[in-house]
């Protein structure tokens, strides 16, 4: 049974087998789950999701209700989130970009606002003025979206919701130039944390998301996802090219050319280029090192 905004109540009637598939993006918990599984996967409760979008530069989500559980994912600045639960501090839903769910902390999060551009450098500062003297309102990683208005006289800066932040720094949505390699190459040196997928800090599968993301093509969240869902096989004799994706038992990177890859790796403990032989050494005690090759149109 779901009661809506107006106190209408709704009933729902399952038949048939209750088949849960992927936990980590089918919004459904013990006591709870989101209004589009009624009639196809039994809750107690059915929500109506509450639409909001992240107003912290980064806000972290984890896998439970509390600062101390382990991060997933991260939601970032202009995003949108679907709450379906609001407890103390917490809300539980998923991120409107790749269905992820998990717990954020619900003051992070506000009214959506239509935004026009997006974070393309490794990171950004907003200022209070257009002058490169000015004080330092906030600071954006690669990732952030934000609502940005007219150029400054000097053409330097672009106006926006705090301040003013660098032209130079930021892209149209949509109309980001650089390619994936290009963005990952960015980020080398930034560090490496796990359910991180931004300028700030950046998990494997977080910086292909992200680096994929800037361009318009939404890729899974994890490695496994996007290694089963994410860009066309490679054949066995085709050559790599810059940008091509490789993945390993858990892990996945970003081709610089035929033979160097760009990955967020736990052994740099962060984002670094290394060559793609003593990348795959590192899995050697797998029976398969490289477990697929993709590349994806773009």
């Amino acid at each position: 049974m779901v009661t809506n905004s107006t106190g209408d109540r709704r009933i729902y009637k399952l038949t048939g087998h209750s088949l849960v598939g992927d936990k980590r993006t089918t919004p459904i918990r013990g006591d709870l789950a989101d209004i589009s599984l009624a009639g196809k996967l039994f809750a107690p409760h059915y929500a109506v999701p509450m639409l909001r979008t992240g107003i912290a530069p980064v806000t972290e989500i984890h896998a439970e209700p509390h600062a101390t559980a382990m991060p997933v994912s991260a939601l970032m600045h202009g995003e949108e989130f679907a709450v379906l639960d609001v407890a103390g501090d917490w809300a539980w839903g998923y991120c409107l970009h790749d269905n992820y769910l998990g717990y954020l902390r619900f003051a992070e999060l506000g009214a959506d606002f239509d935004a026009t551009h997006i974070v393309s450098a490794p990171a950004t500062l907003v200022l209070a003025s257009p002058s490169t003297k000015a004080p330092v309102v906030a600071r954006y990683p690669m990732g952030a979206q934000l609502a940005c208005g007219e150029a400054s006289e000097c053409g330097t800066y672009l106006a926006c919701e705090n301040g003013f932040v660098p032209a130079a720094h930021v892209s149209e949505i949509g109309e980001v130039a650089a390619s994936p390699a290009d963005l990952a190459e960015r980020l080398i040196g930034t560090p490496y944390s796990w359910g991180g997928r931004s300028g700030d800090a950046i998990d494997c599968s977080g910086l292909v998301q992200l680096v994929f993301g800037l361009k318009g093509v939404l890729a899974p969240r994890d490695a496994d996802m996007q290694q089963a869902e994410f860009g066309d096989e490679l054949p066995d004799d085709a050559p790599l090219v810059r940008g091509d994706l490789v993945f390993f038992p858990g892990h996945v990177g970003i081709m610089a050319d035929a033979e160097n890859i760009i990955h967020a790796n736990g052994t740099a403990m962060a984002v670094s280029i290394e060559s793609l032989a003593d990348a795959a050494a590192r899995f050697a005690e797998h029976d398969q090192p490289i477990v697929a090759r993709k590349r994806v149109a773009m």
